[in-house]
């Protein structure tokens, strides 16, 4: 059997431990070829070199995930297999699933296992995923034609209704995640890219085995945070922080480029998402979250903002800051004049900190459906901002000090502490918070151990934040704080949604949604606030597919930007890493190129260099505190080469910078060569042609690059000034076997095997065409 939740104590999800700077991360040429499929690629989305990732039968000519006509944007639930039933709770099988509302399913969760491989345990009948089934219950009836049981065969004969839905199995989670930690980092830190081939591996013939659409990884957390994450696995996660975040990027690049190995020999591409921590203390540790390019799309845990792992009294999941949280204020974040009064632990926050380096739609954000909550709270206006300390913690937490949470009839989906006890946190599935609130005491007590005569002492009465656009309630007879969502509160995360062009939302999890039983008088699982989301969602227009805001110019050269250098942990303040700037191409860059790029109003806009290349900040699309929320996505920085030094082809500078608050990896970048400007082959943007630039900052001839709208991006040409080509121009539709010659960009290219549409000079050095030299 495998974990029986995902959400977690957030101590380790949230945090206002003091955070200073930020900037970090890889922005890599890694430069997607030319291919038949290129003009259905998303923007910024890495392709692997020499494969023809068959992006169309996902993605339309604007990159847009098609999910149906009446689907704009996503809803993503989450599934889990352990709601089946058979320990006496209300089962939550697949025939519940609104699946004429949602867009995919993550089903949680796979685990890791000694060998490195994939695992939903044993194939035994009672395994819920493969072996399980439920006779009697309508809707629950298996497939015959499948060779397995359990959820799965569910699934399955349920996409076969509704074929527009897509699956994911999701591997991890708060009480899965251990195995993540070997795979992809060894214990000296280094990557373990053996392991993290053999998991890769096995997780393409999973998909393939069950009819999956993609993978969904949920590693809580690869952060170099001391103490991150499950206390399970700190005797094991521990020691490796140093490594972590390098081996979260390979693990990402490796699974991106099986997939598309996978895709374009199945004809379908598969797809690779995350559960992306959305604590700004978790982040920190994470640099600046580069593994964002390989991925579909992310889903941030924009929840767990506010729990029993400390005794601030607050909402877990608020949409905005609102400039008095107390853990906040606690720590002086709002005092320190370099934060610029930014509150971190909100889902807008959240949202621009990624939004720095990813479209809008490719972002999704996290809705719980379920609650958190204190007991004995102590000061705030009913409840918000009070205080509520426990004398003891739950055994195995980790903690000494932590929050007074709720227990009994307001802490039904309970856990369980290392020594059996229950663990109070005020969880609860949102029809139970409904019927708390109108004074209902549901028939389904004496199934969560609760009972048969339970009464609720006190009222609970509906209180709601417009500023944080929160709700919860508040028992002032029993001082106990519920923070919830309902149709208020979800109806104005779906307007933000669609007003900033986000690609959808996350729901954790299918199980906690509520709809009213009028024959029962109580409320019970249901799609209530699914519905709701989906009717905002099926008139909205396509989700923003485009990283920058600004044009980008189409032409781009290959010089690397790498951000790298830094601290572990709490020492990572302020966030210093060092910029390394190299050189791909083949003209020096003089004194004087100036280099722009873009990061996210995630931080405020006092970036800066300490190395003389100049760093301003020329635009800030935000200023002053985020009560309310951030008003734009991005600061942009111009910084120029020392007049007295340059970078010749092949060689590298580096220079040492400054943020406060963290940031996802900068991008939009260009580079002003001469009298031309550029941007940058890492960034990946659709339609950019890479080219050589001369000591004018014109181009030597074309390479096809990236060709943003006829997929191969033409011939470019076998201009240039090396001579006269005698090989045959390359051609997009020819068929070229291995050993072929042909002339592209004046210069002769040698195939290494057998190849078609893929543009000389766009592969990379490991790629299908050998460059034989100008000619």
């Amino acid at each position: 059997m495998l974990s029986s939740r995902k959400a977690k104590p957030a101590l380790f999800a949230a945090g206002a431990v003091a955070i200073g700077a930020m900037l970090a991360g890889t922005l890599t040429s890694g430069v997607s070829q030319a291919a038949p499929q290129e003009n259905c690629r998303p923007d910024g989305l890495y392709s692997t070199p020499g494969v023809d990732v068959p992006y169309c039968s996902v993605y339309d000519t604007e990159g847009r995930e098609k999910m149906g006509a009446d689907h704009q944007r996503r809803i993503i639930g989450y599934f889990t297999n352990w709601r089946t039933g058979k320990d006496g709770r209300p089962a939550f099988l697949a025939n519940n699933i609104p699946w004429d509302k949602i867009t995919h399913i993550n089903y949680a969760f796979a685990g890791i296992d000694s060998a490195n491989k994939i695992s939903i345990g044993a194939d035994t009948a009672d395994n819920p995923n493969t072996g399980m089934t439920w006779p009697g219950v309508a809707g629950a009836e298996m497939d015959p034609s499948l060779p397995y049981k359990g959820h799965f065969n569910l699934l399955n004969k349920f996409k076969k209704q509704h074929p527009d839905v897509k699956t994911l199995i999701s591997v991890g989670g708060w009480a899965d995640s251990r195995g993540f930690y070997s795979v992809a980092t060894n214990a000296d830190g280094s990557v373990n890219q053996a392991g993290i081939d053999t998991f890769a591996d096995s997780t393409v013939a999973f998909l393939k085995k069950y009819g999956f659409s993609g993978v969904d990884i949920d590693y809580e957390y690869p952060t170099s945070m001391k103490d991150a994450g499950n206390p399970d696995d700190w005797t094991i996660a521990n020691a490796r922080r140093g490594g972590l975040v390098k081996g979260y990027a390979a693990l990402m690049k490796t699974l991106r480029e099986k997939l598309d190995r996978a895709s374009a020999t199945d004809g379908k591409h598969y797809m690779l998402t995350v559960a992306a921590p959305s604590s700004g203390y978790l982040l920190r540790g994470m640099e600046t979250f580069q593994v964002q390019k390989y991925l579909d799309y992310l889903n941030i845990m924009s929840y767990d903002l506010h729990g029993t792992w400390n005794e601030h009294v607050g909402p877990q999941a608020a949409l905005y800051d609102d400039g008095k949280d107390s853990e906040l204020a606690g720590a002086n974040i709002y005092g320190t004049a370099q934060y610029g009064g930014i509150g971190y632990l909100n889902t807008d926050w959240s949202y621009q900190y990624f939004r720095g380096s990813m479209p809008p739609g490719r972002i999704n954000i996290g809705l719980p459906y379920y609650t958190r909550g204190w007991k004995n709270v102590q000061g705030g206006t009913d409840g918000l901002w009070g205080k509520a300390a426990a004398t003891t913690c739950p055994a195995g937490s980790g903690l000494t000090k932590c929050g007074d949470g709720a227990v009994g009839v307001d802490n039904v989906w309970h856990d369980k502490d290392t020594s059996g006890k229950e663990a109070p946190a005020g969880f609860n599935p949102m029809w139970h918070a409904k019927n708390l609130e109108k004074g209902v005491v549901g028939d389904y007590m004496t199934k969560f151990g609760l009972p048969a005569d339970t009464q609720l002492q006190g009222s609970y009465v509906r209180k709601y934040d417009n500023t944080l656009v929160a709700p919860w309630l508040w028992n002032a007879q029993k001082k106990v704080f519920i923070s919830t969502e309902d149709e208020q509160s979800i109806g104005a995360k779906a307007d933000y949604v669609v007003n900033k062009g986000l690609g959808g939302t996350m729901i954790w999890e299918l199980a906690g949604d509520y709809d009213w039983n009028a024959a029962k008088g109580q409320y019970e699982a249901g799609s209530t606030l699914t519905n709701l989301m989906y009717n905002k969602f099926k008139a909205a227009p396509g989700y923003g597919a485009k990283k920058s805001n600004i044009a980008l110019p189409t032409e781009a050269v290959n010089v690397d930007v790498d951000f790298g250098g830094f601290k572990l942990g709490d020492q990572n303040y302020p966030i210093s890493p060092k910029l390394k700037i190299t050189n791909n191409t083949k003209s020096a860059l003089p004194g004087g190129t100036e280099f722009q790029f873009d990061y996210g109003t995630s931080a405020p806009n006092n970036a800066k260099d300490q190395s003389g290349f100049n760093a301003t900040v020329i635009r800030s699309d935000h200023t002053g505190n985020n009560v309310g929320g951030l008003k734009g996505d991005f600061h942009r920085v111009s910084m120029k080469i020392p007049a007295w030094q340059s970078i010749a082809p092949g060689a590298s500078m580096e220079l040492d910078f400054v943020y406060y608050l963290p940031v996802s990896t900068p991008s939009n970048w260009t580079v002003k060569i001469g009298a031309k400007t550029y941007g940058l082959a890492g960034d990946l943007t659709r339609g950019t042609t890479v080219v050589e630039p001369d000591g004018s900052g014109t181009t030597t001839g074309g390479t096809g690059g990236t060709g943003g709208n006829g997929g191969n991006g033409g011939n470019g040409g076998n201009g240039g000034t090396g001579g006269t080509c005698t090989a045959a121009p390359w051609n997009a539709t020819t068929e070229y076997p291995g050993g072929a010659t042909v002339s592209h960009g004046g210069k002769q290219w040698k195939s290494k095997w057998w190849t078609q549409g893929n543009a000389p000079g766009t592969t990379g050095e490991w790629g299908v065409w050998q460059d034989l030299g100008p000619c």
